[in-house]
């Protein structure tokens, strides 16, 4: 088991900064050997922070293959544009190197199947960093489920509700990729936030899968009454024919007839939320009341319905997943409440120890490939889609699970 790692960064926008700064800089057992990005005051900045933080002098590079020619580099970093995540993965892998990818959908199936044969060539490991998955929430629900306390699974539902408008609006101010996608494309753009944790519940390419879809798009309203406040009617996008829809809903019919439900919700104003919903045979989660529901325990008749909801905490002691208990014990790091610190303390754990990561390449592609899928959909006016078994069979007997503290598909204490 290795005990440092050197690690290259390729992508250094807000969130591939923050990143490097708050989560990978701060370990003692990483070294950040090379930083990269297309903007040279970015990739600048990235080098300072790594030379104040490690005392190094990183390769400071418009080029990532450059960094992938890196023979001492362990593992890859990409926290680049959406467009740029599975091409510089898929060479990365190719390169011999690990990879954690930050999350998105795909652009087209071909290179979601381009992603699985690389791994499946070259035997390296990939990872989406779908923080989501490692949220206290979302665990101690996976812990719920695989305890059989909501019974047999049924349906799901989850959503990226997120008021973006401010960030795409300005999308040229900060050089943000999702203004040019926001004007191009219809489609269920960021579906793994809310899919992720789903798909470990209704354990998708271990036993199950997803089989069609079905999405339909509203009209995109938002983003122009936002701008007529913001920048007025002479403004060229103000009057810009937005394509991405403000509200898009996707329905996914699962291999044994369970149902998810995925909403996209960023350009109309709103308050943040997942809603993530589980419900099963004996029980459910919903997460905007904060609330677990047991069958035979909050449906009794003298029950007030207002005693029924946000009462999830009254669950934490018995269900709290063990990858928070010991969380919390240490201490909780970094942004998005501590998950980013988790998932990337998942995929170097793996790196580490020279094995499969907790989301892997399969799963990668199943959950990134709603994107054009949903594109499709769309456009033939929600008409049901077939999804690709990335697996190509193989989810229905799949090679053990790595065991270990990061575990997602089994509850390793």
């Amino acid at each position: 088991m290795k005990e440092k790692l050197n690690i290259g960064a390729i992508g250094m926008g807000g969130r591939g900064y923050g990143l490097l700064t708050a989560i990978m800089l701060p370990r003692e057992e990483i070294n950040v050997l090379a930083v990269c990005d297309l903007y040279e005051d970015r990739r600048q900045k990235a080098a300072e922070a790594v030379r104040k933080e490690k005392g190094i002098e990183p390769l400071c590079t418009a080029d990532y293959r450059e960094v992938l020619a890196m023979k001492e580099l362990d593992a890859i970093v990409v926290t680049t544009s959406w467009a740029d995540h599975l091409p510089i993965a898929i060479e990365a892998m190719k390169a011999g190197k690990y990879v954690a990818t930050e999350v998105g959908g795909a652009y087209s199936l071909d290179e979601c199947w381009e992603l699985v044969r690389t791994h499946e060539e070259t035997g390296m490991p990939c990872m989406m960093l779908e923080n989501c998955c490692y949220g206290r929430d979302e665990l101690m629900v996976l812990n719920m489920v695989k305890q059989g306390l909501f019974g047999d699974i049924v349906h799901c539902q989850g959503g990226y509700r997120h008021d973006l408008r401010d960030e795409v609006s300005y999308g040229r101010e900060n050089r943000h990729y999702r203004l040019v996608n926001y004007i191009n494309r219809n489609c269920e753009n960021y579906p793994t936030h809310e899919l992720g944790p789903i798909a470990k519940v209704l354990n998708i390419n271990r036993g199950n899968r997803m089989v069609t879809l079905n999405s339909i798009a509203s009209k995109s309203a938002g983003l122009h009454e936002f701008l007529m406040r913001e920048k007025g009617p002479e403004y060229d996008l103000t009057s810009a024919e937005w394509t991405q829809g403000d509200v898009v809903t996707t329905v996914i019919k699962c291999a044994h007839g369970e149902t998810i439900v995925l909403t996209l919700d960023t350009t109309l104003p709103r308050p943040y939320s997942r809603g993530f919903h589980v419900q099963g045979t004996k029980g459910m989660f919903m997460e905007d009341n904060r609330s677990v529901f047991i069958d035979g325990v909050h449906n009794k008749y003298d029950f007030c319905w207002k005693d029924q909801w946000n009462n999830v905490e009254e669950f934490r002691e018995k269900y709290d997943h063990p990858i928070w208990k010991q969380y919390l014990a240490e201490g909780v790091v970094g942004g998005h409440d501590g998950i980013d610190w988790l998932v990337f303390s998942a995929f170097f754990d793996a790196v580490k120890r020279g094995t499969q990561t907790p989301i892997d390449v399969y799963d990668m592609a199943a959950w990134m490939s709603i994107t054009p899928l949903s594109e499709q959909s769309i456009a033939m006016g929600g008409a049901p889609v077939s999804i690709p078994d990335f697996t190509n069979g193989r989810w229905i007997n799949r090679e053990p699970v790595v065991e270990g503290h990061y575990c997602l598909d089994k509850i390793c204490d």
